[in-house]
């Protein structure tokens, strides 16, 4: 075998690798899909929705098809509705929130939620009046962080390690309350990674989605997500939690947050679905 071959069979293997590599990484890298209001006629309402980077495998912590799923639900909705969508984290174009409504985050958090490293564009996102929509993993965030503040500013709510609890369990929510959010939506059970006892603000906090957790959620040793002493006095005792619910700011804006969308597959519950994008559009059609 001449050189030329070897090295022809070298860049072939080298370009193949490098694609499969690019392919693999491409939820890292950001990209962003528009697609406009179908009704110019129509008072056209914009959201958009950041989506992180996938990071459970398959069926969990799909944020850009869960992202993507929630988007073309919305529009079918309401075809004024302009959806953008942002793949990746958060955009180095922040054009993209000009004129936005609304924002829908679904994404991992803790250390690596992006809003961490971005704490001065979403604090202007919120002077704006702009709604925000904070979906599972998401609503975590360092605690005792800046990061911290400004999530219980969007969304009147956040988990806190130490505090809050992310256990997989299967909630009956019994009642649905008066609000928007909860219009049409019937009583349901459905098994996800509810996280409760989150780190609530004084005022303007409504609950959508309350269950009482079963004993099976504290088999796990205290830790930063599995329990403590408190959060298992109140399971014993048998106290209703909040896993979704909805703020309004007392300097204009709406938040929501959901708690479960830890499986893909959740989202083909019609309950669940509709009760999320009833959340989303009474963020985004603030009067």
């Amino acid at each position: 075998m001449g050189n030329n071959t070897i090295h022809r069979l070298s860049f072939a293997v080298f370009a193949a690798l490098l694609a499969v590599l690019l392919h693999g990484c491409g939820d890292t890298l950001i990209n962003i899909k528009h697609t406009p209001p179908l009704t110019a006629e129509a008072r056209s309402v914009r959201v958009v929705f950041l989506a992180g980077a996938d990071s459970h495998g398959t069926d969990a912590h799909e944020h850009r098809a869960g992202s993507e799923l929630l988007a073309a639900a919305l529009r079918e909705r309401d075809p004024a509705i302009e959806t953008v969508n942002v793949y990746g984290g958060w955009p180095d174009d922040t054009s993209v929130f000009d004129g936005a409504d609304a924002i829908v985050m679904y994404c991992d958090g803790g250390r690596s939620h992006f809003i961490n490293d971005q704490l001065q564009a979403f604090n202007e996102l919120l002077d704006s009046g702009i709604g925000v929509v904070a979906i599972h993993y998401c609503v975590e965030v360092p605690r005792d962080s800046s990061a911290a503040s400004s999530m219980l500013r969007a969304i009147g709510a956040y988990f806190e390690t130490w505090w809050s609890v992310n256990p997989i369990w299967n909630a009956s929510f019994l009642t649905m309350p008066t609000h928007p959010v909860a219009d049409g939506i019937e009583p349901f059970q459905l098994k996800d990674e509810w996280y409760f006892n989150l780190r609530f603000a004084k005022s303007g906090v409504a609950p959508i989605l309350s269950a009482v957790p079963p004993a099976s959620t504290m088999n796990r040793w205290n830790g930063p997500h599995s329990g403590n002493d408190t959060v298992r006095t109140q399971v014993a005792e048998g106290k209703s939690q909040v896993t979704a619910w909805v703020y309004e700011r007392s300097r204009g804006g709406r938040g929501f947050g959901y708690t479960g969308g830890h499986y893909h597959a959740n989202w083909e519950h019609p309950q669940a679905r509709e009760l999320v994008l009833n959340g989303i559009e009474w963020v985004a059609f603030n009067p």
